[in-house]
């Protein structure tokens, strides 16, 4: 499956459940705890772009480009736009905060 390579990417993947969001050591958990900044910035452009859409893919998100849909798959999808994704409090401020992150590296 693609989506778990993406996951086996990311070097600080701890544990992840297709019915829960993504932890990871040192960063904790997407859905429910904020990533430190410090802790980010230490990820590759590569890593921040596959938190981020782990994100995405864990609430719903169909990928639009080839590189997305080759890395995450659109299984089970059943939103197409990005901006209609419902993400909860914690979600929002760590996709917000690795999207500045990714900027600042000139990702």
């Amino acid at each position: 499956m693609r989506y778990a390579a993406a996951l086996a990417a990311v070097s600080m993947l701890a544990t992840v459940n297709a019915a829960e969001a993504a932890c990871y050591e040192g960063i904790g958990c997407s859905d429910s705890q904020k990533f430190p900044e410090a802790e980010l910035r230490k990820l590759s452009c590569q890593a921040l772009y596959e938190v981020r859409n782990i994100v995405y893919k864990d609430n719903g998100y169909c990928f639009q480009t080839e590189n997305a849909i080759a890395a995450f798959g659109n299984q089970g999808c059943s939103i197409t736009s990005q901006s209609k994704v419902r993400l909860n409090s914690f979600e929002r401020y760590n996709v917000g905060l690795i999207r500045k992150v990714a900027r600042r590296k000139g990702c």
